[in-house]
């Protein structure tokens, strides 16, 4: 019957529109793996993806392709052009004649609304496709004035979203003026970086020194990520005094100077171990391992791949209390929640490391673990 939404049944066909493969970064791995989770469950399942994301000019880092091996058993086409209209009626109605049970799409920045917008619009006019957005964010962190009304534009071409943190559906609701249908869903751990190592298999790899305490900071370089006030806070006199050094591993978004010039104006250059390349995935396992304790000392947030993949290595983290951070990580049983602010996160890291032994998250870890479940999110998608 048209129209009609199959959810009743075992085998549905799912379309992905969104990053992946050759595009690399969390949303991409976000799709990748939600797409597994799906083929899993009995489903078929297809991503569509950029043949042009950014701009160059555009595009903060040095390159948004991946050099790894292509993921096997997912079917990924390149087919969308952020910037040309002409391909988003061509897509959009490619979706249509495809008339998939399910038209999953993320979003997580406004330059994507007239794009990711429109393509949803037009593939639904045959009346069967229905459109689940699993948004990151839907105001940025680094807000723009046009940015409401881009967000506006995409949030009125969906018919159904998957938030997973309380931020972002505050701002679903404040821009969605049909009360459509929303629903929680955490974003789920990622698992598919490989095992848990021993600290000095991952220490031996990244060739640090095995007693060295390490604080991670793991991710894109930005100034809402906080890092700054991380650096501040690792020249704390009380830190100082610990044998401690702090990992960046991540590329940088913006200038770099600023960052260096912080570490040299507080002395703690020889305390900050920079790695500052991307890292690819089959690295990730060993930066997560070898650290003690994992820290985003974010100023905004909404929610974070970083805290699901400390949570699938089983390690404590240090959050701020912003956005959906705290959610997610509660204080006193995964790590710590403090306020974004320096003293707050020195002295936080300082009742980590400063006591005679390290305090034991590790069944707190376990159990909120648990509950990040990609078979929930994948159901919670087809359900809504």
């Amino acid at each position: 019957m048209p129209g009609c939404v199959h959810t009743d049944r075992n085998n549905m066909r799912i379309t992905l529109l969104g990053p992946a493969y050759p595009y690399r970064g969390g949303i991409a791995a976000f799709n990748e793996r939600l797409a597994r989770q799906l083929i899993q469950d009995g489903h078929e399942v297809e991503i569509l993806t950029f043949t042009l994301q950014y701009p160059s000019l555009l595009f903060p880092g040095k390159t948004q392709y991946s050099d790894s091996e292509p993921p096997a058993g997912l079917k990924i086409t390149r087919v969308v052009n952020s910037c040309n209209p002409f391909n988003w009626i061509k897509v959009g109605r490619m979706i249509c004649k495809m008339s998939p049970d399910r038209l999953i799409v993320k979003f997580w920045t406004p330059f994507l609304a007239p794009c990711l917008g429109a393509i949803s619009r037009i593939a639904k006019k045959g009346g069967k496709v229905r459109v689940v957005s699993i948004p990151d964010n839907i105001v940025p962190h680094e807000k723009k004035l046009t940015d409401t009304i881009l967000a506006r534009y995409f949030v009125n071409s969906i018919d159904a979203f998957v938030a997973m943190s309380q931020s972002v559906m505050n701002d679903l609701k404040a821009l969605d003026k049909h009360d459509k249908p929303k629903v929680l869903q955490p974003h789920p751990v990622y698992d598919q970086f490989g095992p848990i190592l021993s600290r000095e298999e991952a220490t031996a790899h990244l060739n640090l020194a095995p007693d060295t305490k390490y604080v991670l900071f793991f991710g894109f370089i930005r100034d809402y990520k906080g890092l700054d006030r991380l650096m501040e806070a690792m020249a704390d006199k009380r830190l100082k005094e610990l044998d401690i050094k702090l990992i960046v591993a991540g590329e940088f978004y913006e200038d770099e100077k600023k960052y260096k010039g912080l570490a040299e104006s507080a002395g703690i250059e020889s305390r900050i171990l920079w790695h500052t390349e991307f890292i690819p995935d089959s690295d990730v396992k060993y930066y997560f391992c070898a650290a003690d304790i994992i820290a985003q000392p974010y100023k905004t947030a909404t929610q974070s791949g970083v805290t699901q993949i400390a949570y699938h290595f089983e390690k404590p983290m240090l959050v701020t209390d912003v956005g959906g951070l705290a959610e997610i990580v509660p204080d006193g049983k995964a790590g710590y929640v403090v306020q974004p602010e320096v003293k707050a996160i020195a002295d936080a890291l300082y009742a980590f490391f400063g006591g005679e032994s390290v305090p034991d998250f590790s069944a707190g870890i376990k159990e909120q673990k648990k509950k990040f479940s990609w078979a929930e999110m994948a159901g919670t998608a087809l359900k809504i």
